[in-house]
């Protein structure tokens, strides 16, 4: 998890698991004040003329394990890890105290929060068992829901699939949270490769994405509106950052500008609205190395990364993208506890395009496995 501090004129103020709702109206992120760990759930209000924050603590201080969802009605779902088992429950301001509405619990060796699908219409939950892994829907904003104020239903989280194997990540590819990608370990010790989960069809499970047939495999952020999927792979022969879109013929392609020796590079935000552009989808990414956290632009039409400065007090992996191309980072600091800081990243530029060999060069190029779920949402161009 990773932690920001900030250094205020009398104390530090420290915030971690900074997370963004589905219309990036709200955040919300775990806080302490001081050195004590006492932390706390803080909402952050970014969709009006100045950004705000709400502190949402409980009885007692949370642990720094505990997963925040903000929701697009200014409610925070918190998971908290208490004994063997995963509490559910949505928070809210009251005035001078926080409120709770209880959602239910889950039990596993791993139970983590899913990002938000689009539609920002309900907040999923991922276990393990040890054995096998499932999606659960904890909480639905569906107005057809006799409990849409809370769970699911009375019985707490429904399961909506189960899928052989251990399954990490979790990225949409579509807008209305039904196809879901996960990374799964079939076996202990076993190469890694993305499955797509259909939620709406009980479940059913179809490979997304297989390189080689021992690479491990991931897909780290996918872009629905132009079907822009950002994969790691060590099918080059090293772990490497590459790019396909969802439903192409084309192969993933492993560029130069992201292939950096002496730093780590994440993706954590893409541009939305690019629906038959591709090859323009404005990239976010963090890159870790000697020097501490850099931010990065980068689009798959362009052989080179804009490299940025980020604010004072940013929290790195967070941000949002417009789909007019505006990069949204939220910041604290001494002189402004609350911010956003605005980019406007220069638009793509055409740049020559190498001419790719009739077979793939495996240092290079890579095939991308035919998505067979490329019909659920819109075709991007090459496909």
């Amino acid at each position: 998890m990773t932690t920001c501090a900030t250094e205020t004129a009398t104390e530090t103020v420290r915030r971690a698991g900074f997370t963004t709702s589905a219309d990036g109206s709200y955040a919300a992120c775990l806080t302490t004040v001081g050195d004590d760990d006492s932390w706390y759930p803080e909402r952050w209000t970014l969709d009006g003329p100045e950004p705000y924050t709400v502190p949402l603590p409980g009885n007692q201080p949370e642990d720094p394990s505990s997963q925040l969802v903000p929701l697009p009605d200014g409610r925070v779902l918190i998971r908290r890890r208490v004994a063997d088992r995963h509490d559910f429950a949505l928070l809210y301001p009251t005035g001078p105290g926080t409120g709770e509405l209880p959602l239910g619990s889950l039990r596993g060796e791993d139970v983590r929060l899913l990002p938000p699908p689009g539609s920002g219409d309900g907040v999923l939950a991922l276990t393990y068992d040890g054995t096998a892994s499932a999606v659960w829907l904890v909480h639905s904003t569906d107005s057809t829901d006799s409990t849409a104020s809370g769970g699911p239903g009375e019985g707490g989280p429904r399961k909506l699939a189960e899928i052989p194997g251990h399954c990490y990540g979790g990225a949409w590819l579509d807008r209305t949270g039904r196809m879901l990608a996960l990374d799964r370990e079939a076996e202990s010790g076993g190469p890694v490769k993305t499955v797509a989960v259909d939620l709406r069809r009980g479940g059913e499970t179809s490979p997304l994405l297989q390189i080689t047939e021992d690479s491990d495999d991931r897909l780290l952020l996918a872009e629905p509106d132009s079907g822009l999927l950002v994969v790691r792979s060590n099918a080059p022969g090293e772990d490497r950052l590459g790019w396909g879109v969802l439903g192409s013929r084309d192969p993933v392609r492993f560029p130069e500008a992201l292939r950096l020796p002496d730093s780590f590079l994440t993706p954590f935000a893409a541009q939305p609205g690019q629906i038959i552009s591709p090859e323009a989808c404005g990239i976010a990414l963090t890159a870790e190395g000697p020097h501490g956290t850099s931010l990065a632009i980068w689009r798959p039409g362009q052989r080179h990364a804009l490299w940025l400065t980020g604010p004072q007090g940013w929290l790195p992996g967070a941000g949002l993208w417009t789909a007019g191309g505006v990069l949204r980072l939220p910041y604290a600091c001494a002189h402004c506890p609350c911010g956003i800081v605005a980019y406007e990243a220069p638009a793509a530029e055409p740049e020559p395009v190498p001419v790719l060999p009739d077979e793939p060069q495996p240092s290079a190029v890579l095939p991308l496995q035919k998505a067979p779920l490329a019909a659920a949402g819109p075709v991007p161009a090459g496909s």
